[in-house]
């Protein structure tokens, strides 16, 4: 698992890993009273678990946006908070596929395996978020029959694109699991690996800051610029 650095060493990105301080979560709790009665909520901070950077809605007052995906179990709710900058101890990014093995059903490894030794392949890190990670993270039931595996891929300004692509369209063919996830540039922007491979003239690129369309071919040259 990579280790936690402090807030202040790089910005918060999107799916990056949060970790908030006991006092800073129990303080957000005291306003919203009705997730403050639910245990499961109240005592996540207590536990070492994180929550996620989120993007800002419109309007919503400064401070850090966070998510935080609840199980199945627990309702499957998607909750967002804002906290400040204070409250956070740490951050780190999603957790590497060889993390999250052995949290995975066994009949995924095949595929992992083969993930990870296309990652080493085209010089790229290849990273789990979504149930996966949520699982291995806390070690809650996050994953059900019908999960995908939720891939991030991050790709460095030589990475071959379309190539990267062709290769996990081929591993898919034969995984137990929808291979689903982006592609993410060094300065944060992300497109969705199927928009890339199915060869759309624009793509939809997504950041900490908004999301817009923009011409396939820039969305790579972009990269020797960023």
């Amino acid at each position: 698992m990579n280790w936690p650095c402090k807030p202040a060493e790089r910005p918060i990105g999107r799916h990056d890993l949060v970790f908030v301080s006991p006092e800073g979560w129990r303080a957000m709790l005291a306003t919203r009273g009705e997730l403050a009665a639910d245990p499961l909520v109240a005592r996540w901070s207590d536990r070492g678990w994180p929550t996620i950077r989120r993007r800002a809605t419109p309007g919503e007052a400064s401070g850090v946006a966070l998510g935080l995906p609840l199980p199945p179990f627990a309702g499957k709710k998607r909750l967002c908070f804002l906290l400040q900058s204070d409250d956070v101890t740490s951050i780190a990014r999603p957790p590497l596929l060889n993390d999250v093995r052995a949290s995975a059903p066994r009949s995924w490894w095949p595929a992992l395996d083969r993930l990870d030794e296309l990652a080493f392949r085209h010089s790229v890190d290849a990273r789990a978020f979504g149930s996966l990670a949520w699982l291995a993270l806390t070690g809650l039931d996050y994953l059900t029959d019908r999960s995908d595996l939720d891939l991030l891929l991050d790709v460095g300004r030589d990475t071959d694109l379309d190539r990267l692509v062709t290769d996990v369209a081929a591993i898919e063919t034969n995984a137990p699991m929808r291979l689903d996830g982006e592609l993410m540039r060094e300065d944060g922007a992300a497109v969705n690996w199927r928009e890339l491979h199915a060869g759309a003239g624009e793509v939809l690129v997504k950041s900490i800051e908004g999301v817009h369309l923009l011409d396939r071919d820039l969305f790579i040259s972009e990269r020797t610029r960023s």
